[in-house]
């Protein structure tokens, strides 16, 4: 079987040699402009990976040695890591740079420097395990969590309910909002329970910023626009900007979040249908979990060490292995 590359690359048949860490997937090509320049590539392919037959040579492969010696050949170089459409380190790393030096206006508005370089280490590693995808999901999640943030910000600041900075988060915020999702990355990467337990790190991943999302989204809107706010243990009435205390408002606009961030995951094909209300219902039952915490423990003697980063890391890693969990326990049976 026999196929014309966007290139200008005729593929013909191809043998793929199994070994024990990986494959390599062996092809013999020829040049349209040098019909005789008939070679042999061996392309690596990932363990546990499975394999695209859409996928993109890079074209600096495909060369002949007198055009990868060139300007052309130079350039191509530098832009195979774009085009690779399965993931790597390099093309990870590549790809962040040119889209944080891009969207670095942005970026500043809701980070710190220290938190612009925390997130570029997430950045990297959500590549690496979930491609461009994945990369989306999480700018979708820091866009719509900024601008809940900076909504009536004046308004926060002078009620002492704004986050610090005027809403410019540190590394310690990116990090105790990404914990469970970098776990998840990572056993991705490594193929951690191999192909068959591939999807639940995918959906243990966007089960974690579903979570965060609406827990930021609650939050922010609640100070913002919630007109009582309810101690979740009690149901007394107390100030905006308590531990552990919920509106009703802040509530909507966290569930209606988590929904859409879930969504577009189910979009980008990261989840399944019946994976959105899954994500949905786990990051509603982690924010509830996290709010009983924040009103029973948080700042309280014997407990200071539980700041908002730790809870945040409880919280997203309670929706993350909820999901999990619940996907093994209702869609397995």
């Amino acid at each position: 079987m026999a196929f014309l590359s966007p290139l200008g690359i005729n593929t013909f048949p191809f043998t793929i040699q199994s070994q024990k860490n990986g494959s390599h997937l062996h092809l013999a090509t020829t040049h349209q402009r040098k019909p005789s320049a008939l070679k042999t590539l061996k392309i690596p392919i990932p363990r546990n990976h499975v394999l695209n037959l859409n996928t993109m040579i890079p074209l600096r492969a495909l060369q002949t040695p007198e055009e990868s010696s060139g300007i052309s050949g130079v350039v191509s170089g530098l832009l195979d890591p774009i085009g690779a459409s399965i993931p790597t380190w390099e093309s990870a790393i590549v790809c962040n740079l040119l889209i944080f030096l891009v969207g670095f206006p942005i970026l500043v508005s809701g980070l710190s420097a220290s938190g612009i370089g925390a997130a570029f280490l997430l950045g990297v590693l959500t590549w690496r395990a979930f491609g461009a995808s994945g990369f989306l999901l999480v700018a979708i999640y820091f866009i719509i969590g900024t601008a809940a943030t900076k909504l009536k910000i004046a308004q926060k600041e002078a009620q002492g309910v704004a986050e610090q900075r005027r809403g410019r988060r540190g590394p310690g915020s990116v990090i105790g909002s990404s914990a469970a999702g970098c776990f998840c990355a990572f056993l991705s990467i490594y193929g951690i329970g191999g192909s068959q337990l591939s999807a639940l790190w995918q959906l243990g991943f966007v089960a974690s910023f579903c979570t965060k999302l609406s827990d930021t989204v609650s939050s922010e809107i609640g100070k913002a626009y919630g007109k009582t706010t309810y101690l979740v243990t009690t149901l007394k009435v107390v100030p905006k900007g308590t531990e552990g205390a919920v509106s009703f408002e802040g509530t909507v606009a966290g569930f209606i979040a988590s929904v859409i961030l879930a969504s577009i995951s189910c979009f980008l094909g990261k989840i399944h249908v019946a994976e959105v209300v899954i994500c949905v219902i786990a990051s509603q039952v982690a924010n509830f979990g996290e709010s009983l915490i924040g009103a029973a423990l948080q700042e309280k003697e014997g407990f200071k060490w539980l700041n908002n980063d730790a809870v945040n890391v409880i919280n997203i890693s309670m929706g993350s292995a909820l999901a999990i969990l619940m996907q093994q326990l209702v869609l397995q049976i």
